[in-house]
């Protein structure tokens, strides 16, 4: 009987399953969106029901695509978006709303705790403390719903990120894996463990917290009424690290970069906890009892801006056609997009910057504004690399995540970084990450090695820009966005 590893890719818009083969060839693959909440300007939020029943969907879909049974199915992976704070009984029932990662409400607080603690932070967690992390979310949960605190000193509430949210409906363990853990702003990346001292901090009982596990281990075994086979579940990882374990990222210095709702860089700087002002410290996985670590560079909104275009804005019907539209000029003529919707992550971390587009003149129309937004996206990316670049030698950026099929937008980001960027021949490499991380546990790939040799490259763009053009473009970028930081607090918008 052939066996398949299902990865579940849980992410900010949408859930996923995919199937793989043993050479990494996607089978089957189910996908459906869920609503986003907006309650309140600047906050954002998830039912997580609907979470969970665009997961399982995607998997029936996915295992019916590809016409395999469950009992087919070696292993499970679980990949999701990061930070995001659920709070349920031990039911598996919600009891509130999911509080998103891309959530504002508690920048005010996270303001306060980063004067006091914002050093301690960052030195435990890695972490430049920001309303992104999982920490102030839970806190003003624990704060603001009736009852919920005193439910959670009672023992009756755990605390999850999508993964261990996801892990508990489908086994009933209440899990994490490091890599998930280290973006909670409660997790000491050093003991490898939660640390009392910010739990007192953020005021966190540690009896609602999931037990932390290595990224490939089995975790538990899917319940049978679910999908008619007990399978194990046995890798976990973020999003992002997973990704780095898709692009086989596995020796210090690779360096891979998600174009997703917002864009994550990640370094691989192997068993080194290396520290950087501007970009986060994480860990990458937990692999065979060592754990990996990594410098993060976080873009809160690239992918996103380009929703903005289609449904904000409407200047385009769907995200391709910003790459005919971006094509039509020869030059952008001096139009700049700073996407600031929720502020600046890395490396700028201004929770009060906002969104600006400047340089527009009576000629400028819809092509400079797509053209402006993919550009902007490489900008991002360019900040984020020279940080990077401080700390660890970078040769080349291999890319994933649906914007990278944008030709356009690859060659822009080879010429503003001067760096080769290559795009794999299998895209889905954060599902892929989360598949050889259960497909290891379960010896269905044996090594890492055995990964390494899977990895193809499709297509390499390589820099083509001269030096005078790059610097001036560059130099303009970093002028609009100078002008976008602290607006929030100028005009006293949320």
């Amino acid at each position: 009987m052939e066996r398949y590893v299902l990865s579940l890719d849980e992410g900010t818009t949408s859930a996923r399953a995919i199937i793989f083969d043993r050479e990494s060839n996607i089978i089957g693959l189910g996908q459906y969106e869920f609503p986003q909440h907006y309650p309140k300007p600047g906050w954002v939020e998830h039912n997580p029901e609907e979470i969970w029943d665009a997961q399982f969907r995607a998997i029936k879909t996915a295992l019916e695509r590809a016409k395999v049974e469950p009992d087919q199915i070696a292993a499970i992976g679980v990949t999701n978006q990061r930070e995001t704070t659920i709070v349920f009984d031990r039911d598996g029932k919600p009891l509130y709303n999911a509080i998103v990662w891309q959530c504002r409400r508690t920048a005010e607080m996270v303001e306060e705790i980063k004067r006091e603690y914002g050093n301690v932070i960052k030195e435990k967690t890695g972490l430049v403390p920001d309303a992104y992390f999982s920490a102030s979310k839970l806190k003003w949960l624990l704060d603001n719903v009736p009852g919920l605190r005193e439910k959670a000193e009672k023992g009756e509430v755990l605390f999850g990120t999508v993964d261990t949210f996801l892990i508990y409906r489908l086994t009933g363990e209440h899990v994490t894996d490091y890599s998930n853990a280290s973006r909670t702003m409660l997790f000491n990346i050093k003991k490898l463990d939660w640390d009392d001292e910010l739990l007192e901090i953020f005021g966190i009982p540690e009896g609602i917290l999931p037990e932390v596990r290595e990224s490939s281990e089995v975790y538990g075994y899917t319940k049978k009424e679910l999908l008619g086979a007990e399978i194990p579940v046995s890798g976990d990882a973020g999003d992002q690290q997973a990704a780095l374990f898709g692009q086989a990222g596995f020796e210090t210095g690779m360096v891979k970069a998600t174009y997703g709702t917002g864009s994550f860089i990640l370094a691989n700087t192997g068993k080194t906890v290396r520290y950087s002002d501007n970009l986060l410290t994480t860990i990458a996985w937990g692999l065979n009892g060592k754990v990996t670590y990594a410098l993060e560079g976080s873009i809160f909104v690239t992918g996103a801006a380009v929703q903005w275009l289609r449904d904000g804005i409407k200047i385009i019907k769907k995200a391709s056609e910003t790459e005919e539209l971006a094509t039509k000029l020869e030059s952008n003529e001096g139009v700049y997009f700073v996407p600031a919707f929720v502020g600046l992550g890395a490396p700028y971390w201004d929770q009060f910057a906002r969104g600006l587009i400047i340089g527009i003149t009576r000629g400028t129309g819809r092509e400079h504004l797509a053209r402006a937004t993919l550009e902007a996206i490489a900008y991002l990316t360019r900040d984020v690399i020279e940080e990077m670049e401080k700390l660890v030698g970078i040769k080349e950026l291999r890319v994933d995540g649906g914007a990278t099929a944008n030709d356009f937008l690859m060659q822009f980001q080879a010429d503003i970084l001067n760096r080769r960027v290559v795009r794999p021949v299998v895209k889905e490499t954060t599902a892929l990450g989360a598949a050889y991380l259960a497909g290891l546990a379960v010896d269905y790939w044996e090594s890492l090695e055995e990964i390494e040799s899977l990895w193809k490259a499709e297509k390499v763009f390589e820099p083509g820009m001269d030096e005078g053009t790059r610097r001036k473009l560059y130099h303009g970028w970093k002028e609009a966005v100078k002008r976008a930081m602290g607006w929030a607090k100028v005009v006293g918008s949320p």
